[in-house]
């Protein structure tokens, strides 16, 4: 298996290259030459694997250059109960007729980003004890990337983190997560700016070729293959927890601020899996919103940039839109890039919205989208918790809402679960009035020192600090 980049780099690399590079060398993304082809036969083979396995069955169709044998090992290793506190992993409860929940946060850092960050802190240890070799990780985070990283980069071996976050924008929970950690291979870096500033520099720094080359910068954001790839997994599981044979399609719902949650049910889909349906789910920072349905892809800047109470959406530019844009022009590299390098670098936004591809973004690829107001989140956590005796936080509240616009009858919707509650407790306690629970391991986490240094919005700055830790 080969990996291109979207922006039409010449070069292939196998899996294990990307998995230590993140950005292509022109700023592209990587995607494989082809998506693998899953027929009905596999998916009845894979319906009754336990998680692990399923997970190195769909892992082996894209990565070649790791021995079987190794690569099933990192799986069962990654996968198990005593970490994600089932022995299904991502377990999968229907809430109300014909809508469900699956859990992807049970996980270290109650998020649904531990479900791909613990494998590739496996998969990062592996490779570098390989080579002989050490990783600087450079990543971005507007909340649950973060502290999923660090938890799982903790104290491996050959790896430091250098992890920037948006100063003040996170919940207080998961400040905490991240800023009390004391290993020495973490790094919290405080940005003074939203989101978007904390992902430029992450690819800027990756675009400074020499730097990258010289510190051996790597990623740990879904611009990262490895990642996405990882995430492709529960679409997997999520379907044949849902159904009973394979000839039955069912949608997701996706709470979606960067694409790479969704845009691996994308991968999932283009496989064979059968997804009728992928609904985007955006608060009030909605820019994918706005693509599908006007086919106008407009970014905004740092002031047009909302403060919400889903603030892990928070996000005005969406790295990972950018592969699937490149599906939707037809894996066309030089007008992908003209789309995103001339048309969204030079006036901030582009138009397919007379393009017949754009056509296709629903009726080929299946995707459909929605926006919710803190109002929104706050009735569905009111409603969820009152009509089901559930608690949700307020993404999956994002995704509950807009699942209910977008549902066909006799088709499974599965809302994919973002994080436990506790992580954005003062909106709960805005909607119900009481703080939910958290596990005993996390209690007076706010009150633990904290480790963290503040610094511009500027790619600069961020690169000096790196050397200075590295030297």
């Amino acid at each position: 298996m080969n990996y291109l980049s979207t922006r039409g780099h010449p070069d292939r690399k196998r899996f294990c290259e990307i998995l230590l590079e993140g950005l292509a060398p022109d700023g592209g993304l990587y995607l494989p030459e082809q998506y693998p082809q899953v027929d009905t036969a596999t998916l009845a083979k894979w319906r009754a694997l336990p998680y692990a396995e399923l997970a190195f069955e769909i892992l082996s169709l894209y990565i070649d250059d790791i021995p079987p044998a190794d690569l099933k090992a990192l799986c069962a290793k990654t996968y198990t109960a005593e970490v994600f506190g089932t022995d299904e992993i991502v377990p999968l409860r229907e809430l109300e007729d014909g809508v469900y929940l699956e859990a992807l946060s049970n996980g270290p850092t109650l998020a649904f980003k531990d479900m791909a960050m613990q494998l590739l802190g496996n998969l990062f240890e592996y490779e570098l004890a390989r080579r002989g070799s050490e990783l600087n990780i450079l990543g971005a985070t507007s909340g649950d990337t973060g502290s999923a990283a660090e938890y799982a980069m903790r104290g491996k071996k050959g790896v430091r983190v250098f992890m920037t976050s948006p100063d003040g924008r996170m919940s207080p929970f998961q400040q905490a997560q991240m800023f009390s950690l004391q290993d020495e291979n973490i790094h919290n870096i405080a940005i003074t700016g939203v989101f978007d500033d904390c992902q430029d520099i992450v690819k800027a720094v990756s675009n400074d070729l020499g730097f990258k080359r010289k510190y051996r910068i790597g990623t740990v954001n879904s611009i990262n293959w490895a990642r996405l790839l990882a995430q492709v997994v529960y679409y997997f599981a999520g379907y044949f927890q849902a159904t009973a044979s394979n000839d039955k399609p069912v949608s997701f719902t996706v709470p979606s601020g960067n694409f790479g949650n969704v845009c691996a049910g994308h991968v999932a889909r283009m496989m064979g899996l059968p997804i009728q349906t992928l609904v985007v789910a955006t608060n009030e920072n909605d820019v994918l919103d706005e693509f599908f349905r006007t086919g106008v892809y407009r970014v905004r800047g740092a002031a047009d940039t909302h403060e919400t109470s889903s603030p892990s959406m928070d996000i005005s530019k969406a790295s990972n839109f950018e592969r699937f844009v490149f599906d939707l022009v037809g894996r066309d590299a030089a007008r992908l890039r003209k789309l995103f390098v001339e048309d969204l670098g030079l006036q901030g936004s582009f138009d397919l919205s007379g393009d017949p591809a754009f056509q296709q973004a629903a009726g080929r690829f299946g995707f459909k989208s929605s926006r919710s107001t803190h109002a929104d989140r706050l009735a569905v956590i009111r409603d969820t918790d009152k009509r089901f005796a559930t608690l949700v936080d307020p993404h999956t509240a994002d995704g509950l809402k807009a699942a209910r616009e977008h549902i066909v009858p006799g088709v499974p919707m599965v809302v994919l679960e973002t994080a436990l509650p506790i992580k954005f407790a003062a909106t709960l306690v805005e909607a119900l009035g009481e703080e939910p629970a958290r596990p005993k391991k996390f209690e007076g986490i706010e009150a633990l020192p904290k480790r963290v240094v503040k610094l511009p919005a500027d790619a600069e700055a961020v690169k000096a600090y790196i050397a200075q830790n590295c030297d």
